[in-house]
């Protein structure tokens, strides 16, 4: 049978995240994934390397200062991949938040990113509207321009992978996680590929399965604790006709959220929704009304899109979020990603749950702190805050 010191299911972007920095750490790596390379949420996201903004709302700092400096690190090292945009915040005469409110949230986030160049903003001058892909200007008062990054989310995922395969990291898939049974010293993973069936052991068991990690810790005997989460459904659209100038943070016409509208490949990228989603994660799709919804929002801000129906979307999708349980709305809960581990000394299972794009590399530096004591000593091959991620073959 054979030994890893760290087996990951889930080849999302945390789970690339942990099998990277596993392998940098100098430890051997293994990992599952079932379909594909951010088949699931990590292809579904509003591909936004950012920090956050709207969390200074909700006095989530420290989680900004964090993107902040991810963001940071991804312009360093993944030039490739990740890219500075301007922003652009359209401020109406009826908008929820005034421009001396959004300067001054701008200034707190341009603080917490510790007044790096990428932190400048200031306003467009109205001469220079005109240049903003035909947005409304009926009622405009002024626009806020700030910056923040874009990528590739899929793209990112295959990166980080193809990043810890050259460290000599292991990746089986398609392969079906099947089920582990915990051990004293660790834990004996069963998997299957094909018509083959695999056991190794390891000694943990990081689940990194994003919307399916209730289904694979409830596959552990003897049973573990699995923390009391819940399921947002986020959906995007894609329209045939481009934005250039930039990418536009807006409001909702119909209830005030944040909504993005972007460039992607030539076309406009609209989104998110936030929608509690009950079923099986596999089954997620858009629902009609949240295509509306986005559609509302592009109406609502661009002349040029007030033809468009849903016959116009010339893409969908819908990811799922990983939210703590609350009663409170998917929008005022926390972002903080969830690490719960079957037990404290020396854990045999580590679960993430939830978590951001942006925040995946200090997410997977967590998860090799607290399972630290349960592997053996490694030889450093390489910090991950400077191994330089290139576009996947």
């Amino acid at each position: 049978m054979k030994q890893y010191d760290v087996i990951i299911v889930g080849g999302g972007i945390h789970g690339a995240g942990v099998l990277q920095a596993a392998a940098a750490a100098g430890h051997s790596a293994l990992l599952i994934e079932r379909q594909g390379l951010a088949s699931g949420t990590s292809s579904r996201s509003s591909k936004l390397i950012h920090g956050g903004l709207r969390y200074l709302e909700s006095a989530q700092f420290a989680l900004v200062r964090e993107s902040l400096r991810e963001r940071a690190i991804h312009l360093r090292i993944a030039r490739e991949l990740v890219e500075l945009k301007p922003f652009f915040i359209p401020v109406y005469r009826d908008t929820r938040r005034r421009p001396w409110q959004l300067k001054v949230g701008l200034w707190v986030y341009a603080l917490l990113g510790g007044f790096d160049s990428s932190t400048r903003f200031g306003s467009v001058p109205k001469r220079e509207w005109s240049g903003l892909d035909g947005l409304d200007v009926n009622g405009l008062d002024a626009v806020i321009r700030y910056h923040d990054a874009q990528t590739d989310d899929a793209l990112l995922t295959r990166a980080v992978v193809q990043s810890a395969l050259s460290m000599d990291a292991e990746l089986a898939m398609p392969a079906n996680f099947s089920g582990a049974t915990l051990c004293d010293d660790g834990v004996i993973v069963t998997y299957t590929q094909g018509p083959v069936t695999v056991q190794c052991a390891a000694r943990v068991l990081v689940n990194a399965a994003g919307p399916w990690a209730p289904h694979v810790a409830a596959a552990i005997q003897p049973a573990i604790p699995i923390p009391d989460v819940d399921l947002v459904q986020g959906t995007h659209i894609v329209l045939p006709f481009a934005v250039n100038a930039g990418i536009y943070y807006v409001e909702s016409p119909t209830d005030g959220r944040a909504v993005f509208v972007m460039p992607w490949y030539g076309a406009t990228l609209i989104g998110t929704t936030e929608t509690p989603y009950r079923g099986e994660p596999d089954k997620v799709q858009p629902l009609p009304e949240e295509e509306e919804y986005l559609l509302a929002v592009a109406r609502h801000y661009f002349p040029a899109f007030r033809h468009l129906t849903r016959e116009h979307i010339t893409q969908r999708f819908a990811g799922l979020r990983v939210l703590p349980a609350a009663n409170q709305a998917a929008f005022d809960r926390s972002r903080e990603t969830i690490f719960s581990t079957d037990r404290e000394l020396k854990p045999r299972v580590l679960g993430i749950y939830g978590g951001k794009l942006t925040g995946w590399r200090a997410a997977a530096a967590q998860v090799l702190d607290r399972i630290s004591k349960s592997l053996p000593a490694g030889t450093r091959r390489a910090a991950t805050d400077q191994l330089i991620l290139r576009r996947p073959e």
